[in-house]
C-alpha cells in the first residue's frame, strides 16, 4: 500500500511545480502509454514470420492480435473505477509492471499459444493504460487550451504506429520475431521510475462497489463478437458454432442493458448516451478504430506478401507517413482550440478514407512512390481526428461523467479495432484461397473496404454538435 505523505500530495506537487506540473503528468502518461502502443502496432510485421514459424494460416495467426485487442478492449472498462478506487499512481505503476512482465514472458514463448497468451495479458495493461491519458487531460487542462494538450499527448502516441514497423521490421530480419516483444520495455521502464518520483499519491474516496456483472456482461459479448466474425471463415455462416457466437453476443448485451437500467453505478451508464453528439461520436470513435487498426494490419501485409519487400523495406516504406503525421498532429491540436473540432474530424475522415480509395485503385500497378504518397495522405488525415475527435464527442459531458464516457469512447475505437483485424484477416484469406488466388486484387478489395468503413464514419460526424465557444 503506497503511503500517502505530504510531499507527494497532488496539492504539494502542484505548489512546488506550479503550472507546468499538470505538463509533466501528461508526458508521464503518454510515455507510459507509448510503451501500450508499441506493444499494439510493432507486431504486425510478424504476421507472415508467424504463420511460417507455426505453420498457420493468417485467420488463425490474427488471434495473436485480436486476442490483444480484446483483451485491450475488456480492460479499459474497469479503468475508470479503478482510477477512481487506487488513485493514478497505483494504477499506472501496477500496469506498467503487467506490461513489462508480459513482454519478457513474449520473448522467451516457443509455442504459438504462449504467444497468444503473452499478448493477452500485453493487451490487458495496455487497455488500462489507454484512457488515463484523455482522463487527465479533460481534468487537467481547461477548454481553451485542451486542444494543444490533446496534441502534446498525441504526437508521441500516434507518431509510435508510424515508426514501429521500421524498427520491428529491423528487429524481425535481425532477431527474429521473439525481439518484437520487448520493443515497448524501454519506455515502460521509464514512465515507472517518473511516476515513482513525480505523480500524486491518491487521496481517500468514498468509492462505489465494482460493477463485476457488467463487466462480465459486456467481456463475454466482446469476445462473442469477436469469435462471430473468426467463425464466418473457419466454420462458415450456416453453422452452429457462428450461430452460437452471434446469440452469445446479442443475449450477453440484452443481458447488460437489462441489469445497467436497474443499477445506478453500471460499468457503462446508459444515460451517457442520451446525449445525440456523444452518441454519433462513439459510432465515430467504433468506425475510426475499425479502420485505423485493420489498415495497421493490412499495409505491412500488403508491402511483404503481394509487393514482396522484406520486413525491413517495407517499414522504411511507412517512415516518411510517420514524419508527417508528428507535423501535422500539433497543428491540429492548435487549430482544435480554434475551430470546430467535429469539423476538423471530418476532414480527417475525408483524407484518411481518400488514402485507401487511392490503395483500391492502383493496387494491382502500385510503384514505390504511390505508396508512400497514399501513406503520407492517410496519416495526415490521421493527425486531424486524433487531437479532434475526443473534444469534438466529449464537449456536452459534465466533469463527473468525464471518467466513463472517456472510457467509452476508448472502448469504442478499441472494439472498432478488434472487429476491423479480425475482418480483415478473414476477408483476405477467404478472398485469397476461395475466390481467385488474384493477391492485388484481394488487397485491393480490402483497402476498398476500408474506404466504405470511413464514408459511414462521415455521415455518423455530420450529425454531430459543435461546442459551444465563449
Amino acid at each position: 500500500m503506497v503511503v500517502q505523505t505530504q510531499s507527494h500530495t497532488f496539492e504539494a506537487l502542484v505548489q512546488r511545480y506550479g503550472e507546468q506540473y499538470k505538463w509533466m503528468v501528461l508526458l508521464i502518461i503518454g510515455v507510459g502509454t507509448i510503451a501500450g502502443v508499441l506493444c499494439t502496432s510493432s507486431f504486425n510485421v510478424a504476421v507472415p514470420a508467424l504463420t511460417h514459424t507455426f505453420h498457420l494460416g493468417q485467420d488463425h495467426v490474427q488471434w495473436a492480435m485480436t486476442a490483444f485487442l480484446a483483451a485491450m478492449t475488456i480492460g479499459m472498462l474497469p479503468a475508470a473505477w479503478w482510477l477512481e478506487r487506487f488513485g493514478l499512481r497505483r494504477v499506472f505503476m501496477t500496469t506498467l509492471c503487467l506490461l513489462i512482465a508480459a513482454s519478457v514472458a513474449g520473448f522467451y514463448a516457443h509455442t504459438f499459444v504462449q504467444v497468444v497468451i503473452a499478448r493477452l495479458l500485453q493487451g490487458l495493461a495496455a487497455g488500462v493504460l489507454q484512457p488515463l491519458g484523455v482522463m487527465a487531460l479533460m481534468r487537467l487542462f481547461p477548454p481553451n487550451i485542451q486542444g494543444r494538450a490533446s496534441g502534446v499527448l498525441i504526437v508521441g502516441i500516434a507518431f509510435t504506429p508510424a515508426v514501429a514497423p521500421s524498427i520491428s521490421g529491423w528487429l524481425l530480419d535481425q532477431f527474429g520475431w521473439h525481439a518484437i516483444f520487448l520493443l515497448g520495455v524501454p519506455f515502460a521502464v521509464i514512465a515507472l521510475g517518473c511516476a515513482w518520483q513525480w505523480l500524486p499519491t491518491p487521496r481517500q474516496r468514498v468509492i462505489k462497489p465494482f460493477d463485476w456483472p457488467g463487466l462480465g456482461w459486456l467481456s463475454a459479448a466482446t469476445i462473442g463478437l469477436v469469435e462471430f466474425v473468426s467463425s464466418l471463415h473457419h466454420s462458415g455462416l450456416m453453422s452452429l458454432w457462428t450461430w452460437g457466437q452471434a446469440s452469445l453476443t446479442v443475449l450477453s448485451m440484452w443481458c447488460y442493458l437489462r441489469h445497467a437500467r436497474r443499477l445506478p453505478h453500471a460499468i457503462i451508464q446508459l444515460h451517457l448516451f442520451n446525449r445525440p453528439t456523444f452518441s454519433r461520436g462513439t459510432l465515430v470513435a467504433f468506425a475510426y478504430g475499425f479502420g485505423l487498426y485493420a489498415s495497421t494490419y493490412l499495409i505491412p501485409v500488403f508491402l511483404q506478401n503481394a509487393m514482396a519487400y522484406s520486413a525491413t523495406d517495407a517499414g522504411l516504406l511507412l517512415l516518411p507517413s510517420g514524419l508527417a503525421l508528428v507535423l501535422t498532429i500539433p497543428l491540429a491540436g492548435r487549430m482544435a482550440d480554434q475551430y470546430s473540432p467535429r469539423r476538423i474530424t471530418l476532414a480527417g475522415l475525408i483524407v484518411f478514407g481518400v488514402s485507401f480509395l487511392g490503395f483500391a485503385l492502383v493496387a494491382e500497378q502500385v510503384h514505390y512512390w504511390q505508396i508512400i504518397t497514399a501513406t503520407v495522405v492517410g496519416r495526415i488525415g490521421l493527425g486531424l481526428i486524433l487531437p479532434a475527435l475526443n473534444l469534438a464527442t466529449l464537449h456536452e459531458m459534465e466533469p463527473h461523467q468525464l471518467g466513463q464516457s472517456s472510457v467509452v469512447v476508448s472502448y469504442a475505437r478499441q472494439l472498432g479495432g478488434v472487429v476491423g483485424v479480425t475482418m480483415m484477416a478473414v476477408f483476405m484469406e477467404w478472398r485469397e484461397r476461395v475466390l481467385a488466388p488474384d493477391a492485388f486484387a484481394a488487397y485491393a478489395q480490402g483497402f476498398l473496404l476500408l474506404s466504405v468503413v470511413f464514408a459511414m464514419a462521415m455521415v455518423a460526424a455530420l450529425g454531430m454538435k459543435d461546442a459551444k465557444r465563449e
